[in-house]
């Protein structure tokens, strides 16, 4: 049976109706329209569905609805705007990091997740956090230097 759950999603409250085990990320595209969060492999494996859960990277195609009640949801439309990006989406925008953009969205939480816990990390640091994300595009390169160009400008 379907139970109502308030969520914390981007600093706002919302009211979703869903069954306890349904996934967030159904409930982020379906019930919230929100479609940053993108559905990959439905195993959490490849990091295109990652949402920041309390500050910490979860995979939101396995994450149950009851379980992301409990703390604040940030997707990546909760970090900046079109207008306005977060200083790591315009480093992504900068380094052109961004080639089908279908996990970047997952990086970006990803990265988001370690520069909120570590902001100057090295290389070595940003590729083992990024490590379990997946690019088809080959981009690595460019994501590992838009996360730390974002770090310096942070620190400027």
């Amino acid at each position: 049976m379907p139970t109502l759950f308030t969520l914390r999603v981007n600093g706002a409250a919302r009211s979703v109706r869903a069954l306890p085990d349904t996934p967030l990320l159904y409930v982020l595209r379906n019930d919230l329209k929100l479609s940053g969060a993108k559905f990959g492999c439905g195993q959490a494996q490849c990091g295109a569905c990652s949402v920041l859960i309390a500050g910490i990277e979860q995979r939101s195609c396995v994450y149950p609805v009851s379980a992301a009640s409990k703390g604040r949801i940030t997707t990546i439309e909760g970090l900046g705007t079109a207008q306005h990006p977060s200083a790591l989406q315009r480093a992504f925008i900068d380094e052109q990091a961004c080639q089908c953009g279908y996990c970047s969205n997952g990086m970006i939480m990803a990265a988001q997740a370690l520069l909120a816990h570590n902001p100057k990390p090295s290389e070595a640091e940003v590729k083992q956090a990024l490590e379990g994300h997946l690019c088809r595009c080959g981009a690595h390169n460019r994501i590992v230097r838009a996360v730390l160009r974002a770090s310096k400008e942070a620190l400027s």
